[in-house]
């Protein structure tokens, strides 16, 4: 029962969170929640941009689904995707919080890095081209980095 007490009396800082669309202008954007061992915000999105392959976690019917995606960074980094128009993806994100995740892992100690960004979706309609592919804008309001150490056993 004292673990309990104990558990229930550890504050955790909240996390550092940004207008929607991300910096204000004129204002001086806020560092990431850096968990340790952790990234600043400038680091995180150096890494994420080096990835080619991300993890996109949105809802679907209230429950969880995690979709392998190729993405870039526009020069604020919010995260854009590009997508089907009218597809499953594009319906369930639009206005939605949802979160990205990357990251670059060795196979062999587990070690690397891990960057995940957190913030509000919106779905960009293509043109009325043949073949044109909607674009999926997730806002950054947090972004979390953090390094993958060896493992200490």
């Amino acid at each position: 029962m004292n673990a309990d007490r104990e558990a229930a009396s550890v504050q955790v800082e909240p996390p550092v969170r940004r207008p929607p669309g991300g910096v204000a202008p004129g204002s001086v954007a806020p560092s990431a929640v850096a968990l340790e061992p952790g990234l600043d915000e400038a680091r995180a999105l150096e890494l994420l941009r080096r990835a080619g392959v991300g993890r996109v976690v949105y809802t679907v019917g209230a429950l969880p689904a995690v979709l392998p995606v190729r993405f870039r960074l526009d020069p604020l980094g919010g995260v854009l995707l590009s997508t089907e128009p009218g597809s499953e993806l594009a319906r369930a994100v639009d206005g939605a919080v949802i979160a990205f995740e990357a990251d670059e892992v060795d196979g062999a100690d587990g070690t690397g890095w891990c960057v995940t960004v957190l913030g509000r979706a919106e779905v960009r309609r293509p043109s009325p081209a043949p073949g044109a592919r909607a674009e999926i804008r997730i806002a950054p309001e947090l972004v979390v980095g953090r390094h993958l150490a060896p493992d200490a056993a």
